[in-house]
């Protein structure tokens, strides 16, 4: 996760509260949403960004997650293809195991 979206996750629980928000991953890679996951529960593992030490508590789930909760269409028009292409279960499997 780059700095930039560290900071806005930041400032928007700051804001709103930990309790109040989510976060919606869309990683094509295991390890790297995993990373995403862990860097907004229990702060940056890598120490270089503003959540660096900062933990969160928040929840991560990647996009695979909500297919039910998103409008049919869209998710078909902006994510359907990427679930023949990606291994769905591992990415789900590694962000899961961080809530």
């Amino acid at each position: 996760m780059d700095l930039e979206n560290q900071a806005r996750i930041k400032d928007l629980a700051d804001e709103f509260g930990n309790e109040e928000l989510i976060v919606v991953l869309g990683g094509g890679e295991a390890e790297a949403s995993a990373l995403a996951a862990e860097t907004v529960t229990s702060g940056d593992p890598t120490y270089a960004g503003p959540l660096a030490g900062v933990p969160l508590g928040l929840k991560a789930y990647h996009i695979f997650e909500l297919k039910d909760e998103v409008d049919a269409e869209v998710y078909d028009e902006q994510i359907s293809m990427m679930e023949m292409v990606l291994d769905m279960d591992t990415i789900i499997e590694a962000v899961s195991a961080l809530r």
